[in-house]
């Protein structure tokens, strides 16, 4: 789709996950995000393992005219947390449910955070939602957005409007 957003190329989205074994996870908020329009970069840094990576590039996509962070990372997952110390963006949090706690322990790690330092959460393996949250926030500064939001609300509507068989037709067309 083409970019709704004219921000020159440049992200609007930052999009940080803890390893590059997360990646198939997360590229569905990417995907999310260009069904929008809207233009988004993932970088893998750890919290853990290369903080002075996480960071540089939270000061660079600042710099850089990134708007809204998010943070994947599993089991310890304090990525978005150390993202949000650093950071006036708002960041959001993204679960990932992977570990002997199957996304438990990250669900925690990443909603309780300290008074002051807010990260805004979503569900263990939430990607879309993730993605669908950057961009209501982004539609509050770009009408184009908040129109591709509204698009995307009435396909889902559809979905659910339409008959049992027409639904069970359209899944083996799949």
């Amino acid at each position: 789709m083409k970019k709704l957003v004219e921000s020159g190329n440049k992200p609007l989205v930052g999009i940080v996950t803890g390893s590059p074994n997360d990646l198939p996870t997360v590229v569905k908020v990417r995907d999310t995000l260009t069904e929008l329009g809207i233009p988004s970069e993932i970088i893998v840094a750890s919290a853990h393992r290369t903080p002075d990576k996480v960071l540089a590039y939270i000061k660079r996509a600042h710099e850089e005219g990134v708007q809204v962070l998010i943070g994947c990372a599993g089991v310890a997952a304090h990525l978005a947390g150390v993202i949000a110390g650093h950071t006036r963006l708002p960041v959001i949090g993204l679960p990932l449910g992977n570990g002997p706690l199957t996304g438990l322990d990250s669900l925690l790690s990443t909603v309780q955070m300290p008074p002051g330092v807010p990260v805004a959460t979503v569900a263990i393996d939430g990607t879309k939602n993730a993605a669908m949250l950057a961009a209501r926030i982004l539609a509050l500064k770009y009408p184009e957005i908040d129109q591709a939001l509204e698009r995307a609300a009435e396909k889902e509507r559809a979905r659910y409007e339409q008959s049992a068989d027409d639904a069970l037709a359209q899944l083996s067309a799949n």
